[in-house]
């Protein structure tokens, strides 16, 4: 079977090709631009905590020397500063003039114990969120591309922009511009060439949305600040210029990225008025101007765009290409990686079996809906944070405070930030009398305890995703005192065993000696990107089944690869096929 293209060779394409090949997929990597990463410290991502660990199993070393995790999220009004305040989602904010608040220093980072087992949480019983990674976007792309130039299914493919698009029913034909002017066969396409996404155009997807929905002034310099390893956010500080807000976020070796909130249309940032600027908000925070050295500048315009549509036939969209979001402190970039993780193992399942029409469109219906809520987070928020208006509820029962609402896109909770859940995705199955509650809702990722295999293995269960299959986990207390050469044969192993062997695809049976919510004999069923499909009250042969294949999206080798909804007669439908004749063989038999 032929390659899968993948056009745009940025972070969210370097991350799906990786991925693909993790699960035995061959990808062509197309990339318009030379194959190096311009240097720009002022240009930097938030990774969550599981985006960071997906970086790492997909073979980008290095990113805790590139980026930083924060110790600590520090939110401040005006010139006070309250210490030691833990974290509250449901309080309401005192008026403009009242108190900061100081939200819980390095108390809001711990991470829960290896085991999954309750213990860190707030106040309020909330869980304390892991630390999010904090790195220049180049140090991330530079380290996925030494990872995919060492993938042996990989080739990346240089200087090389697509001006030409075709499809059939058996695969994607394209035409690349360049020193290397050639033609390409795959059997799918994946757009993640950025906000100005030829693929999309190619398609005719429309791409509607707000212009200018934000705007920052940034700088990176080399500082002491006050806050070491911290994160800042200071609202209407008082000094001139300051603004309504500005943050400030750490990467190693003393280095801070500054953020200055702009009018959305305002005037052009000058290099004397952003000079000033830094001088007044170091001044501002410590007192006088500390000795600092300037690294980089950029002004940042965010915008709020989501495409119609995410799936044309053979053809899919992903990362800056399907959406723009960036206001509030939510992640673009952490949402491409997502959009990456979700269609990577679909495709492959439709990779190696043929098909799988259903299982293909759910990447539209899961990816498209969460991003679409985080848009309608972001636009309801905007209103209350930027134009002084009183708070109103924007979750059922809860009194959101500004700061909370201006830290949950930053540290990754709430509709502003927490991992999506796919509670109402086409591959949830059923609900049955069989299945049971636990501590991870349907749809949402599962909690990363440790488990172990049955060679022996014990690792933490997200080290254990991303390899194309489902995993079955039985909760099984006293795990960890079990004779190894035994294991198999002993209890309710051998029905889960021959259970798993009868499902419609090659699964993982692993073992944990607990889980959150999850009482003994507990089985849950996890999708190859670590969502849950249903847990199981003991083992339920027939139950599991129904849920594996409902969440595979129906038999294997069903469907043909195009879409119900995109044929050739829809509006952004591909333009017919040019003789196969014209495609590189040579280029093509390298991969396969």
């Amino acid at each position: 079977m032929d390659p899968v293209i993948v056009v745009g060779a940025g972070p969210v394409g370097l991350t799906l090709s990786l991925a693909l090949a993790a699960q035995g997929v061959p990808c062509v990597l197309l990339d318009e631009g030379p194959g190096t990463e311009e240097v720009r410290l002022a240009r930097t991502v938030v990774l969550r905590e599981d985006t960071a660990d997906l970086m790492e199993r997909l073979g980008a070393a290095g990113l805790e020397k590139d980026g930083l995790r924060w110790s600590g999220w520090r939110s401040m009004r005006r010139k006070q500063l309250v210490r030691d305040v833990p974290l509250r989602t449901g309080s309401e904010e005192s008026g403009a003039s009242g108190a900061s608040r100081d939200f819980g220093a390095s108390r809001d980072f711990r991470a829960t114990g290896e085991s999954g087992a309750s213990g860190d949480f707030d106040d309020e019983g909330a869980p304390l969120l892991p630390a999010p990674l904090h790195i220049p976007q180049h140090a991330l792309a530079s380290a996925l591309r030494a990872a995919a130039a060492a993938a042996p299914l990989v080739e990346l493919v240089p200087l090389s922009r697509i001006d030409t698009l075709e499809q059939d029913r058996d695969g994607v034909t394209v035409h690349t511009k360049g020193p290397g002017s050639a033609w390409w066969r795959g059997s799918y396409l994946v757009g993640c060439d950025g906000a100005r996404s030829t693929v999309r155009k190619l398609l005719d997807i429309r791409f509607p949305g707000r212009t200018a929905v934000e705007r920052h002034a940034v700088a990176a310099l080399r500082a002491e600040l006050p806050w070491p390893g911290e994160a800042v956010l200071h609202r209407q500080p008082p000094w001139r210029g300051g603004g309504a807000e500005v943050g400030a976020r750490p990467l190693p070796d003393g280095v801070w990225r500054l953020d200055w909130l702009l009018p959305p249309r305002g005037d052009l940032v000058t290099p004397d008025a952003l000079i000033a600027r830094i001088r007044d908000t170091l001044a501002g925070w410590c007192g006088e101007t500390p000795p600092y050295e300037l690294l980089d500048t950029g002004v940042h315009t965010l915008h709020h765009r989501l495409a119609r549509r995410w799936r044309v036939q053979r053809a899919f969209l992903a990362g800056d290409a399907a959406h723009l979001l960036g206001a509030l402190g939510t992640q673009g970039l952490d949402e491409g990686i997502r959009d990456a993780e979700n269609l990577a193992w679909k495709l492959a399942h439709a990779w190696h079996h043929r098909g799988g029409d259903l299982l293909l469109d759910s990447y539209q219906a899961e990816r498209r809906a969460a991003v679409a809520a985080r848009l309608r987070a972001a636009d309801q928020s905007l209103p209350i944070l930027r134009g002084g208006g009183g708070l109103r509820t924007l979750v059922p029962g809860a009194v959101r405070g500004h700061d909370t609402l201006l830290a949950d896109g930053h540290l990754g909770r709430g509709a502003l930030g927490a991992p999506p859940s796919y509670s109402h995705s086409p591959l949830a199955p059923p609900h049955a009398e069989a299945h049971t509650t636990v501590g991870t809702p349907p749809g949402a990722p599962v909690a990363d305890v440790r488990v172990t295999a049955p060679d022996g293995t014990a690792v933490r269960l997200r080290e254990r995703l991303g390899q194309g299959h489902p995993l079955v986990i039985l909760v099984a207390p006293g795990t960890g005192v079990w004779d190894r050469r035994h294991w198999l044969t002993a209890g309710i192993m051998p029905r889960l065993v021959e259970a798993v062997e009868a499902l419609p695809s090659a699964a993982e049976l692993l073992v944990t000696e607990s889980y959150p919510g999850a009482s003994a004999h507990t089985v849950l069923l996890v999708r190859p990107d670590g969502h849950l499909v249903a847990a199981f009250a003991g083992v339920r042969p027939a139950e599991l089944f129904a849920a594996a294949r409902a969440a595979l999206g129906g038999a294997p080798g069903a469907g043909g690869g195009e879409s119900a909804e995109s044929g050739d007669d829809e509006r952004g439908a591909a333009r017919a096929p040019g003789p196969r004749e014209r495609v590189h063989a040579d280029r093509t038999a390298r991969i396969n």
